[in-house]
């Protein structure tokens, strides 16, 4: 019986990975552009850094993570998200020493026990940002532009950015006990999730996706109705900065995160063709964070967003399609395939992507294999060739053969710029 992969964890195969690969690409020279560096985090945590800094009463920690007991007794979790880990290397590597504003990125996997669903696996990676040691508006907005900056760049079909504002320490406490007197007032109507988790974590009613429990809560008091006045400046300060650069973010009053630690700023990308959870990846304003986990008081910010919903997304970019073979050498008998993999080795070292088949297959389905995997020459060595140091070239595009034309010497320059040569006579000779 063969064994199948685990539910919620998928391979990614050839003609996927390529859009991976072209993403990370993507984002990398975006970073380089707003002078971000990587930090390669490790896939296993101790349990208490998610619990104490994402929190108790979510539903990651509740019920999503991937928690076990090592041989020593400690509880470890496969990371369900970057930025806890992020700060945690911040805190023990003491960034704070080396330079004021750590500007830092991450690639990589997370893992949470939930529903599988289109782009939602329960293996998913990330690709995130964070910038600790700034709390000022003008970071925000700069996190923002080089978030619009990464799904432009990405081609997202209909990406859009909503933001929120969380508020602060200062003015949420008046907020919460205005949404947990609403809450009481309709508790009947509540759904059993929101009910228990009411006097806990009552910011989470705004975030419920019960159609029926959206509903009763829909008059629910928004956050942005209670802002102090120091937030309310820093909020419309990061919509002007934005739109001053034409970037005009949707507000979202019912906004709210799936984690504790983010206050102020917060926000989160929609794309189009996505089906009905069009979420893409979101982020906000964490101040209290770094300390929380021992660190000094230092503000940050940051964002994520999910690959796979990124590679749904941008699937039919051309860009991001699998890189094909620019020759494929179609050696005929031993002598010819040892000289085939000589040529193969030596253009491929100058740069040039090649394929061949071996074991002694015939031309003919050598033909039909450089067909499949779409490469537009094929470069014949047979022992005629063989004896005269050249390759015959057939054009797969226009069904044509070149007799040795091409001398075995020839470097991958060469090669190609004969190739484009004996394609444009073709062509004129035909017209």
């Amino acid at each position: 019986m063969k064994i199948m992969s685990v539910k919620g964890f998928h391979d990614v195969l050839p003609d996927e990975s390529a859009r991976w690969q072209w993403i990370e690409q993507q984002a990398r020279e975006v970073f380089a552009r707003y002078a971000f560096a990587e930090v390669r985090i490790p896939i296993v945590e101790r349990t208490e850094l998610f619990s104490r800094s994402i929190g108790e009463t979510t539903d990651i920690v509740e019920k999503e993570m991937y928690t076990f007991t090592d041989r020593d007794g400690s509880s470890l979790t496969l990371r369900p998200e970057g930025t806890a880990s992020i700060v945690r290397a911040y805190v023990e590597h003491a960034l704070n020493q080396r330079e004021a504003v750590s500007k830092l990125f991450y690639f990589g996997p997370m893992f949470r026990r939930e529903r599988p669903q289109k782009g939602r696996l329960r293996q998913f990676s990330q690709v995130g940002a964070e910038v600790i040691g700034r709390d000022d508006a003008a970071t925000d907005a700069e996190v923002l532009l080089l978030l619009h900056d990464l799904l432009s760049r990405l081609q997202v079909s209909g990406a859009q950015i909503e933001l929120n504002s969380l508020g602060c320490f200062a003015c949420r406490p008046a907020y919460r006990a205005a949404l947990l007197a609403y809450g009481e007032a309709h508790r009947q109507v509540l759904c059993e999730n929101c009910s228990r988790r009411l006097e806990r974590n009552p910011l989470r009613l705004l975030d419920c996706k019960d159609r029926a429990c959206r509903e009763s809560t829909a008059d629910a008091p928004v956050m942005i109705d209670y802002l102090c006045t120091p937030c309310r400046a820093h909020f419309d300060t990061v919509c002007a900065l934005l739109a001053r650069e034409g970037v005009e973010p949707r507000l979202n009053r019912r906004m709210v995160r799936g984690l504790d630690y983010y206050c102020r700023t917060a926000f989160e990308v929609v794309a189009e063709g996505l089906g009905a959870q069009n979420a893409v990846g979101g982020g906000g304003r964490y101040d209290g964070l770094v300390k929380a986990l021992g660190g000094p008081d230092a503000p940050g910010i940051g964002f994520a967003l999910g690959v796979e919903r990124l590679v749904l997304a941008v699937a039919d970019h051309e860009a991001a399609r699998p890189s094909l073979p620019e020759v494929f050498i179609a050696p005929m008998g031993s002598a010819a395939e040892a000289e085939a993999m000589h040529l193969a080795h030596r253009w491929r070292c100058d740069g040039m992507r090649v394929e061949m088949a071996s074991g002694g297959k015939s031309l003919k389905s050598q033909m039909r294999l450089a067909d499949k995997v779409g490469s537009p020459y094929v470069l014949i060595l047979g022992e005629d060739e063989l004896a005269a140091q050249v390759l015959t070239v057939r054009d797969m595009v226009a069904k044509r053969d070149f007799p040795r034309v091409v001398a075995l010497s020839s470097s991958a320059t060469a090669l190609r710029q004969a190739l484009v040569q004996l394609t444009s006579a073709a062509v004129e000779q035909h017209a």
